[in-house]
């Protein structure tokens, strides 16, 4: 018997007694070569259960057949038998289904054979003289099955689900990899073309080449970005920002990730608020929730977008609990007209792995990441669907109150300075870069292309530098184990640390020991100048936490 003939007849989702439903069917081989002893234990057993199907065999092939004819619950087995014994009956039946519960009744024997037939996997041993026990004892024992069953059941799950983790994580690492060796190349293509664009009159005919480098090689930066909130692996950046740009600024991937068949209609909201969240959890929101209308329509359909402002006394009816009472939100609504879902898939909706969709085709990661994103930002999510009638997702966010962060005027001077810093950059393209860039700030740059490099040079000027300006990702030693060796020696320093991969390689004990700013990858000019006089005049800076 199989583990799925065996869940006719219980149930893992059902409590641990036994139900009167699940004692109206039993089907139990009896292996005993005493009519009279088999009749016995047939009328023991039905006082507990009412529909008994059963047999009685005595040898062991008669046995073998038995156990290929049918689907037993259970065998009950006397010891001494013609021909062969109960040890032997129960090394048949683990070759056939070890899962089938054995329980030896039998006259008078030795108990070290009893002991040595629960060792080699029986279920129980009764005495012919005590079979009032015997129906607690099938009950006791197929009890325990389903409870097996159920465990069997619930590992098989974990690890599936671990299975896709791990196969989310090579996606994630194989993303993020990439995208670090490409914000290296495209920082490059920035900073060279900035800089080239300063170096000629503003009327030259190569400017407008130029700009148009400068301004493509933005574009694959924010694809870059993209692409690692696909992965999960951006360092997150909350901003002040308005939604309805975040959203027209993605909506040609929308429209190409959806394909040709599904329209697109957006809905703006004018005047809309703005909200903090970092743009990048903005495209993950919209990229996860694309993907499942596109695998949710057949042939043709359409995705509605929308944007709207809510006040609290519009919030009437759609959340009750007390965090939502008394704020305003922005309301970006996701509606699609695919094949909907019926409330059973929808109280499961967000949990890690739960997916409808077949083998392979689906992580079941993507709505629980954007469940953790809006509860990340102080927001909550609601759904609306039924089937053959689409679906409507109604994230609500909450309105920015407060003074907004101004953005650095392109056209306010870069700071300057000349102090002196200590670059680490084993990307010698962006070093060389880097350099430059620093230099014609004012900077005085010591450059380093290995974390080693940048000790010996320390240890030389140490009293001279003012700022170690590293990257995070190199070969032999990261830049949060650098800058926590520099540290150690000169508390005071200032730390600002590159960035164009992840915030996993931040270690979480450098982190609570020593004070840094990061500076993302791609930077520009006036970028890198910024974070670094901000890290320089910034006073929290400067000494080992809890010192």
């Amino acid at each position: 018997m199989n583990k799925n003939d065996l869940s006719e007849w219980y149930n893992p989702s059902q409590q641990n007694t036994l139900q009167d439903s699940e004692k109206q069917h039993l089907k139990i081989l009896v292996i005993e070569d005493s009519a009279h002893d088999a009749e016995l234990i047939i009328r023991k057993v039905k006082k507990s259960f009412q529909n008994i199907h059963w047999m009685r065999v005595e040898t062991a092939d008669e046995m073998r057949a038995a156990l290929t004819n049918n689907d037993w619950h259970i065998v009950v087995s006397d010891y001494r038998l013609p021909g062969f014994d109960g040890m032997a009956a129960l090394d048949i039946l683990k070759q056939h289904n070890p899962e089938i519960p054995f329980i030896v009744v039998s006259g008078a024997i030795g108990e070290d054979t009893a002991l040595s037939l629960v060792k080699a996997g029986a279920s129980d041993y009764l005495f012919k003289d005590h079979l009032t026990r015997l129906p607690h004892a099938i009950e006791r024992e197929l009890r325990d099955a389903r409870q097996l069953k159920k465990h069997e059941g619930d590992l098989e799950q974990l690890n599936v689900q671990l299975m896709q983790a791990q196969k989310m994580e090579s996606v994630g690492r194989l993303a993020g990899g990439v995208a670090h060796d490409f914000n290296n190349m495209l920082g490059v293509i920035l900073g060279h073309s900035e800089m080239a664009m300063d170096l000629i009159e503003e009327n030259h005919p190569i400017q407008e080449d130029l700009q148009q480098i400068f301004n493509t090689a933005k574009r694959a930066a924010n694809l870059t970005r993209q692409l690692l909130a696909f992965a999960q692996k951006q360092v997150i950046s909350p901003q002040i920002l308005d939604l309805n740009e975040t959203i027209v600024s993605v909506m040609k991937m929308l429209q190409r990730l959806v394909g040709e068949n599904i329209n697109i209609v957006w809905k703006p909201e004018t005047n809309l608020w703005k909200t903090k969240i970092d743009p990048a959890q903005i495209d993950q929101i919209l990229a996860n929730l694309a993907a499942n209308s596109r695998d949710a329509t057949t042939g043709s359909g359409t995705i509605t977008i929308e944007t709207r402002n809510l006040m609290q006394t519009e919030k009437a009816g759609l959340d009750t609990r007390p965090e939502h009472i008394a704020e305003d939100y922005i309301l970006l609504s996701f509606a699609d007209t695919g094949c909907g879902m019926d409330q059973s898939i929808i109280e499961h909706l967000f949990e890690p792995f739960f997916t409808t969709k077949e083998q392979g085709k689906g992580t079941g990661l993507g709505l629980s990441t954007i469940y953790g994103i809006v509860k990340q930002n102080h927001g909550f999510i609601c759904v609306d669907s039924s089937p053959q009638n689409g679906t409507v997702f109604r994230i609500y966010l909450p309105r920015f109150v407060g003074a907004e962060e101004v953005a650095d005027d392109i056209l306010s001077p870069i700071p300057c300075g000349n102090e002196t810093i200590l670059l680490v950059e084993d990307e010698e393209s962006v070093l060389a870069l880097t350099r430059q860039m620093l230099k014609k700030q004012g900077y005085n740059v010591l450059a380093a292309q290995t974390p080693e490099e940048a000790l010996r040079i320390f240890e030389q000027n140490q009293d001279n530098i003012q700022l170690l300006l590293s990257d995070i990702i190199m070969p032999s030693m990261n830049g949060c184990e650098l800058a926590q060796k520099i540290a150690a020696i000169r508390p005071e320093i200032k730390l600002l640390l590159m960035s164009g991969y992840t915030a996993d390689a931040i270690n979480e004990r450098v982190t609570r020991e020593i004070n840094f700013a990061i500076l993302h990858k791609p930077f520009t000019i006036r970028n890198l100048a910024i974070k670094v006089r901000q890290a320089l005049e910034d006073d929290k800076q400067g000494s080992a936490k809890g010192s």
